[in-house]
Parts: C-alpha cells; structure tokens; sequence
C-alpha cells in the first residue's frame, strides 16, 4: 500500500498569524469497540494498536501537528500495548484520561467507582507512558455530575466531553440497529453519544459551577448555530456519499466558527486511519467497508484545509491561549440520565 509522502515544513502549525484549532483523538482500541456493540470477543482484548499508532504518529509527524491522546487505561495496562503508548508520549503528544474500562455507562456509576474508575486509568497511563494527565473524556461522551464533582476533587485542568449535537439520537439509534445488544444492554447505553437537549449547551469553552468549585469544559465542536457533527468520522462518512458535499461541509464549519468566533475543537478515532483491509470486524462502523488508500487521501485533503486556516494544537496548549481576563460563561451540570447516590 502507497502512502502519500509528505513535507513537515509545509505542514507547520507554527503561524501565529493563524486562529488556533484544537485537536485531540479517542483512542479506543478494537475491544472496547466490540464491548459497546455487545460481541463477546471483546473479553480476550484484540487490539490493532501497532497498526494504527505507528500510522497515526507518522500522519502527525510529517505535518508537524502535536495533538492530546485520550487513552483508556486498560490499553495502558497491558503489555502488548506498552510499545505504542510510550511512542506517543516520545512523540511529544499530550495524554489525557479516557477512563479504564470505557464504560459508556459512566454516568451511572457513584462517585466511589468513579474515583477507583480515574485512579485505575491514572495509574496505568503514567506506568506506560511517564505522563500524570491532566484532562479527561468520558467513553461515549458519557457525562455527569458526579463525574465533574470528581474530576475537580482530583484537580484535573479540563473536561471535554461535552458534545452539544443534536443528531446524538439518531446516532445512538443507529449504533443500536447495527449491533448485537440485547434489550438491558441498550438500556444500560441508552446515553450513548448523549441526549437531544445536550445540543443546546455552548460549542466555546465554559466552566462547570459545582458545589466543590468549578471545571473547565472544552466541548467537542460541532457546527455552530446548526449543532450538527464535524468530527472527522463523520466527514468521511459524507464522502462515502460526495466528496465534494463532505469538504463543502467542512468549508462551512470553517466559516461559521469565524463568524461566531469560536475556535474548533475537532476529534479524530483511529479508524478514521484504518481501512476495510485492516479489520474486517468492524464494518459495522460507519465507513469501515472504505478502503485505506481512499481514507487517507481523505484525511489528507481535510488536513490540508485546515491547516491553511488554522494553526493546530493540543487542548492543554489552546487553554493556555485563553485569556485570563475574558470571563468565560458558567453553567450548572443538570443532565437528564443523573441518578441519585
């Protein structure tokens, strides 16, 4: 398979003529996949990590584009993956917490599992990679405010999981149709990918009020006024349809987070690297029946526009852009799957 060659010099994310695009990645490995869906393969822990890391790390590299990782701790827990893992953070990548056993039913656990749920993660992340993280996503944009009350009593800097989409439904529907879940599984996901009324909160960064204190969010962007997903999975899953429709989409975000003064917050997975040829399970995916070659010509394209427009970085970096004297709005964490503890 030809890959296409790049030159890091033209790629740099260096100009600070450019308005800043944060940009991070989920790295959910192959079980964690097939645990959502409902196979029980998933228990063995199939991995494709030395497949996709490797090719991730050169995508970035040749673009000279640092970004954050959100790595499960279960990965970071199990040997074969220690080779992997430790590249990223040598690459000079930042990492951050994706919980251990990516539960997309995290909203349900109370705060003592959670806490044993972040400090398993903690732990086996910084075993693997050197790094203490400082950030946090939930699995399947799983959020609560128990989750938020302990994320700030463990003095982590930011949540992103928020991801104000009003398509959240149909995706979750459409995740439920394709998979092999019996009826208490999906009741148990029934918050996957988040609800309807979570497109109404803000796109641009806001903090938490909570009774502790107050937390960062950085929400996954999606586009502005409009609230639909510009995540990369679902530019590709366009472009299964029209190319040209899935970069005119992408053109639009561009100009709508200029026109609102947003600064994007964009989320990769690792398929969005990987082809049918790579893994043949998951085609229930969306776009998983596309070729690689295809793909990364894709990826590539969508890279080069937004690198013409912004310059990219990683969350912990664009935070730092933030100006301290611009109060940033608050808002109370009231969400609809909270449970009493």
């Amino acid at each position: 398979m030809n890959v296409r060659s790049t030159d890091s010099s033209k790629y740099s994310a260096s100009g600070s003529e450019k308005p800043v695009l944060s940009l991070s990645l989920d790295l959910d490995n192959k079980w964690s996949y097939l645990k959502t869906h409902g196979s029980e393969a998933w228990k063995s822990y199939p991995s494709y990590f030395d497949i996709v890391v490797p090719r991730i790390l050169d995508f970035m590299s040749a673009r000279d584009i640092k970004l954050t990782f959100f790595i499960v701790g279960q990965d970071a827990s199990l040997e074969k993956n220690a080779e992997a893992l430790a590249a990223i953070g040598s690459a000079g990548h930042e990492i951050a917490n994706h919980s251990f056993q990516h539960e997309p039913w995290l909203h349900l656990y109370t705060k003592d599992q959670l806490n044993t749920e972040l400090q398993r993660a903690e732990d086996a992340i910084e075993a693997a990679t050197g790094v203490s993280v400082k950030g946090f996503r939930g699995p399947g944009f799983s959020l609560s405010s128990r989750t938020l009350e302990v994320l700030h009593s463990r003095q982590y800097r930011y949540d992103a999981t928020a991801f104000p989409n009003l398509l959240n439904p149909l995706a979750r529907a459409y995740f439920f149709a394709k998979s092999n879940l019996t009826a208490e599984q999906k009741e148990q996901r029934k918050a996957l990918f988040g609800s309807y009324s979570d497109a109404f909160r803000p796109v641009k960064p806001y903090k938490w009020t909570l009774d502790s204190g107050e937390l960062l969010e950085l929400p996954v962007t999606t586009m502005p006024l409009f609230k639909t997903p510009v995540h990369f999975s679902y530019l590709i899953y366009l472009a299964g349809f029209s190319k040209l429709a899935a970069y005119a989409y992408l053109r639009m975000m561009i100009i709508m987070c200029k026109l609102t003064g947003t600064a994007p917050s964009l989320l990769l997975h690792p398929l969005d690297f990987m082809g049918v040829e790579d893994d043949d399970d998951l085609r229930f995916f969306p776009a998983m029946n596309m070729p690689l070659e295809k793909k990364l010509q894709l990826m590539h394209g969508f890279f080069d526009v937004l690198q013409q427009k912004f310059s990219i970085m990683t969350i912990e970096q664009y935070l730092d852009t933030l100006d301290e004297n611009q109060p940033l709005r608050r808002y109370s964490p009231e969400f609809a799957h909270d449970i009493e503890t």
